[in-house]
């Protein structure tokens, strides 16, 4: 599914190249669910946001579901993110002004899917998470945890192969922490959703099937 050759990522201070990737080489298989670790600082981020196609390397190759990422128009490459990846972050990027309904809808409204079928996603999605109560509601009325279900729910309501979680239990408390790692759990073992998550807490990085460490841009060798 996801295959990175020799991913490198730097900027320029001055004269000098900072290196905030080095090296990377990875391939995802369909279905898997991956934890990334590492201290602060060390390109988790920045690689989960090449993964997700929000940033691009200085050098190297990125093949998602077959296409070369970062060699294809950008039109294209905005569909095949569209179409295949959601995101979930761990400051929510919900939208302030829309409610939990429309916050859930966004995605679909790039998708050219009928309003009475995106209802029906919409109430599938409220139902599934258990926020059909909280549907007309804002986000700055939810708890934290509520919040980061409907940016859940948001970034699977187009259905993506991929789910990207940038530390999704970073804002929670352990008990809502553990509900979120259930509900990765469930949605990659019966859904079949691949997984990415970047993560801090071991805790949270023993959910996924396979741990790779991140220490200085590179990824560390068992």
């Amino acid at each position: 599914m996801i295959e990175l050759q020799k991913i490198y990522k730097w900027h320029n201070n001055g004269n000098n190249r900072v290196f905030l990737l080095k090296d990377i080489n990875l391939t995802v298989e369909e279905g898997a669910f991956i934890s990334i670790m590492g201290p602060s600082g060390s390109g988790k981020s920045t690689l989960l946001n090449i993964i997700g196609m929000l940033d691009g390397p200085s050098e190297g190759s990125y093949r998602f579901l077959g296409q070369d990422v970062f060699n294809i128009k950008e039109k294209q490459r905005s569909q095949l993110y569209k179409e295949n990846i959601g995101f979930v972050f761990q400051a929510y990027h919900l939208i302030d002004e829309l409610t939990v309904y429309e916050n859930i809808e966004t995605p679909l409204l790039y998708q050219n899917i009928k309003s009475a079928e995106r209802q029906a996603i919409v109430a599938d999605m409220l139902d599934r998470f258990q926020i059909v109560g909280k549907k007309d509601l804002f986000p700055a009325q939810l708890s934290g945890g509520q919040q980061q279900l409907v940016g859940i729910a948001r970034a699977l309501v187009a259905k993506p192969k991929l789910l990207l979680a940038d530390e999704p239990t970073g804002n929670l408390n352990s008990k809502q922490g553990e509900e979120i790692m259930q509900l990765f759990k469930q949605i990659n073992e019966e859904d079949g959703v691949t997984i990415i998550q970047v993560t801090h807490s071991e805790k949270n990085a023993a959910y996924g099937k396979r741990i790779i460490e991140l220490l200085d841009g590179r990824i560390e060798k068992k």
